[in-house]
């Protein structure tokens, strides 16, 4: 029997958000954990720390309309902002250059980058309104 995953996309305003809603979805009170960052919830999905206790299971996304506003380029200006604040000296150019395409209104959302980790990790993922 596949197991059902809830997210409240209404309830899903920041990326900080995101990270204890899935928490709470997963374990109903958030304490399985994995690392508040996007390569961590890929290694989540892919059986890493937080991974659900289900063997088969799906996420349903409710209000998912909600979440893509909320997680839009303003969420993604203030997560690139703060990567470009403390990432390697190195990534600094990439960043600069995403962060600069965000507040253009170009490229991918944070909600584009959850999105794409579901599909490429766990492509059980339901998006419901």
């Amino acid at each position: 029997m596949t197991t059902r995953y809830v997210l409240d996309g209404a309830q899903i305003r920041t990326l900080e958000d995101f990270w204890q809603a899935i928490m709470d979805a997963f374990d109903g009170e958030g304490r399985q954990y994995f690392g508040r960052n996007l390569d961590a919830f890929a290694d989540c999905l892919s059986g890493g720390p937080g991974y659900p206790d289900a063997d088969d299971f799906v996420v349903e996304w409710r209000d998912h309309a909600i979440s893509r506003d909320l997680l839009g380029y303003a969420e993604t200006v203030r997560q690139l902002e703060q990567r470009l604040a403390r990432c390697h000296p190195t990534n600094r150019p990439v960043v600069r250059a995403d962060l600069e395409a965000a507040r253009a209104g170009r490229g991918p959302t944070v909600f584009d980058w959850l999105v794409q980790i579901f599909e490429e990790r766990a492509p059980g993922v339901l998006l419901l309104r």
